[in-house]
């Protein structure tokens, strides 16, 4: 793997956004649950992320139901998911305010799981990613669709040291559950 150079460990940021919604009439917007194409999809990133070996150590994820249903079908995918954190502050957030949130985050926690939503995910992960490895970059300027999984890695002492274009963007994936 190639790492972005930069003292302290290799930390790993990862980018989940809420799978597929649903728009339910006179649901307010916070409120909208997942679509069902959401409730196949979020299950099969949560055996994305175990595939890849990217279980994180803290996830945090935005208050909306359509996000915390995300984080819910995710972890049950792993034997013993991580603690979470649902902070209000990503609902709708834009890239300083989610760093300003990551940049909270305990030194220790080594990999970090972030759900949240569009537009603010994609601007966060090409604002950070200096660069991609093979088209990673290309794929996010694309299109950023629900569920999809971006993995930035680089080096830091602690996550206050996570500044534009300091990260590789190592992967995007896309995981889809099948039709029941």
């Amino acid at each position: 793997m190639i790492e972005r150079a930069g003292a302290g460990p290799l930390r790993r940021l990862v980018v989940l956004r809420h799978a597929k919604s649903a728009w339910p009439e006179g649901v307010a917007d916070h409120e909208r649950p997942l679509a069902p194409r959401g409730r196949r999809d979020a299950p099969a990133a949560g055996r994305a992320l175990a595939e890849a070996d990217c279980l994180p150590g803290l996830a945090l994820c935005s208050t909306a139901v359509r996000a915390r249903r995300t984080w819910e079908l995710a972890a049950a995918q792993w034997g013993t998911p991580p603690p979470v954190r649902h902070d209000r502050r990503l609902y709708h957030a834009g890239v300083p305010e989610l760093l300003a949130v990551v940049h909270e985050v305990p030194g220790e926690v080594e990999t970090l799981l972030l759900i949240g939503h569009n537009p603010g995910l994609e601007a966060l992960v090409l604002t950070l990613a200096g660069d991609g490895l093979d088209d990673t970059l290309d794929r996010v300027r694309e299109k950023f669709p629900t569920s999809a999984i971006a993995v930035l890695s680089w080096r830091g002492a602690d996550w206050r040291d996570l500044a534009p274009g300091a990260a590789l963007l190592t992967s995007v994936t896309v995981p889809r559950g099948g039709k029941r």
